[in-house]
């Protein structure tokens, strides 16, 4: 199968995985109440391909590349790791959450805007649901 050059959807991320968000201080979660992005170190333009999703720029430079099939669930809500204090009280703070078999789960925060702290991260959601299901076929 060919790899298709241009994307379905893309935008710039912020994310974190799990283990690296549950290492955070006290002092990280109190100033991420002013810029949610202070607990999430890495960042990159996040591509939606027909047949991938690549976080690039995950692994100290390098793209984390993943197929429908190693991606197990994708979610956008509060958790234990980012609560409602931390990502605010809209909806549109919630992280994205996509659980994989490679890099385990990974936080993301795509498109995010500080002033209004808002991100994209319901639309990805809707799209990267999209994409699973329709790879399911």
């Amino acid at each position: 199968m060919s790899e298709s050059k241009v994307p379905l959807a893309a935008g710039s991320y912020a994310g974190s995985p799990a283990e690296e968000l549950a290492g955070r201080k006290r002092g990280h979660r109190i100033a991420a109440g002013v810029d949610q992005r202070v607990l999430f170190s890495r960042t990159g333009r996040l591509e939606l391909h027909p047949d991938r999703l690549v976080i690039g720029g995950w692994h100290g430079g390098s793209d984390l590349v993943l197929r429908p099939e190693e991606v197990r669930s994708v979610a956008n809500e509060y958790t234990d790791l980012y609560g409602r204090f931390v990502g605010g009280l809209l909806n549109s703070g919630r992280p994205l959450i996509v659980e994989t078999v490679t890099a385990g789960e990974i936080y993301l925060m795509v498109d995010h805007k500080t002033f209004l702290e808002t991100t994209a991260n319901r639309k990805w959601t809707r799209l990267l649901k999209s994409w699973l299901e329709s790879s399911d076929g």
